[in-house]
């Protein structure tokens, strides 16, 4: 007889403290909780995470409210992210949306194998068909639907060097291998470091690589090799590797220590004249305080001229989504004009839109889109757009053994196997 008066008691003060927690009965505490949205990227230094911070910024004045779970994996190019990526994504546990290269990155690996939604239908309704140049919705796309959201376009043949340097040594920026081992060998002659490295995480050492390769190939030969219509074990390779092999006489001894943005520091210390990397190292360099054409100068990488490897960070949606709303509306800040314009000047990459303000990026960046409309289109193997995931991993690991013991002929072979082995070759 006592039990139930106790018991509306304490129902009663469930239902006060239902009242004042902003919740409705039956719908348990979870709902009365901040809506989230995670965010996962590979994004953690320098400009690119002030970058992705700028943007979180734009998010937040138009959908106030939202607690932006910041799901970062250090590690250049996404190694070791992709991996956790892969590991959430199999478990059914994906991330809001998440940072993917457009090309065979994003549709090999997760738009063929069924994991992400269409984004057609935002494409239309965001009027993005026409903000985005065609080859780089081309570059997102499959059977003629949109997976993924560029947010920027990058540079991947880049040739950076310390300006002060360059002048008190009365150098040019070298425009040809054959030039580079010229400037090499003064700067060593003076005990300069002529070329930063840090390959630590394998695909520093294959970008470097890449940019070889379309000097020694043109953009046709290069081309080729995603098709099969370039022989790995070709002239034009042999060339690449012996090159490589001559240039790792000139970088640091202690290359596989650092990371890529390590190296680029070595240009701010001095303890190195140049680097060759992607133009996130920009935003890295305008992060430390460097600008453009006063601290550091600025090429394309040596016999690149008139050639311009794009790679391209993406966002998209997965099936899963457990934030789908607040996803949906994290894609419309990445492609809008806003987003991207306070996204990129920071990350040192030019908008994926066609219309963003070019006074808002500094000189570099504004030669890097002026470049972009004219230069010949290569697609980045070692960021995802030329060759599938499978391939991408081995190549690393060839170039990685290549760099310790500059077998030319084992690499060819390794090259040639595995692009046989991905279905890309013959």
């Amino acid at each position: 007889m006592t039990e139930r008066p106790r018991l509306a008691k304490t129902t009663l003060a469930l239902l006060l403290a239902i009242a004042v927690l902003g919740l409705a009965p039956g719908t348990g505490l979870q709902a009365g909780a901040a809506k989230k949205l995670e965010i996962f990227s590979w994004w953690t230094a320098g400009g690119e995470a002030d970058g992705l911070k700028a943007m979180f910024e734009v998010y937040k004045k138009r959908f106030p409210g939202v607690e932006i779970i910041n799901a970062t994996v250090a590690g250049g190019a996404g190694t070791d992210a992709k991996a956790v990526l892969k590991t959430r994504m199999l478990g059914g546990k994906p991330p809001d949306s998440f940072q993917v290269h457009g090309g065979a990155e994003l549709v090999d690996t997760w738009v063929k194998t069924g994991f992400m939604e269409s984004l057609a239908p935002l494409y239309k309704s965001e009027g993005w068909l026409n903000a985005f140049p065609k080859d780089l919705v081309d570059i997102v796309s499959h059977q003629g639907e949109q997976y993924s959201v560029p947010v920027n376009v990058h540079r991947g043949n880049v040739l950076w060097f310390n300006k002060k340097i360059f002048d008190e040594n009365k150098l040019k920026a070298p425009a040809t291998w054959d030039e580079f081992f010229k400037v090499a060998e003064t700067l060593k002659g003076k005990g300069i470091t002529p070329l930063s490295l840090g390959d630590k995480n394998k695909w520093e050492a294959a970008h470097l690589f890449e940019d070889i390769l379309a000097a020694a190939l043109g953009a046709e030969g290069y081309r080729g090799l995603w098709t099969g219509k370039t022989s790995w074990e070709g002239d034009g390779v042999k060339r690449a590797l012996d090159t490589f092999a001559r240039i790792l006489n000139y970088v640091n001894r202690d290359h596989a220590a650092f990371v890529w943005d390590q190296a680029a520091q070595m240009l701010i210390d001095r303890k190195a004249a140049m680097n060759v990397m992607g133009d996130w190292a920009a935003g890295y360099f305008t992060a430390k305080g460097w600008k453009p054409n006063v601290d550091y100068g600025f090429a394309p990488a040596p016999g690149t001229a008139g050639l311009f490897v794009v790679v391209t960070d993406t966002f998209g949606l997965p099936k899963k989504a457990p934030n789908r709303e607040q996803a949906l509306a994290w894609l419309k800040v990445a492609g809008s004009k806003e987003g991207q314009e306070a996204f990129n000047p920071l990350k040192g990459s030019i908008c994926g839109r066609t219309d963003c303000d070019p006074k808002k990026f500094d000189v570099y960046l504004q030669s890097s889109a002026v470049d972009f409309t004219k230069n010949a289109l290569l697609p980045s193997e070692v960021h995802g757009s030329a060759a599938p995931e499978g391939f991408a991993t081995i190549f690393n690991d060839i170039l990685n053994l290549f760099v310790t013991n500059k077998d030319v002929k084992a690499a060819q072979a390794a090259l040639q196997k595995a692009c046989v082995a991905n279905k890309m070759c013959k």
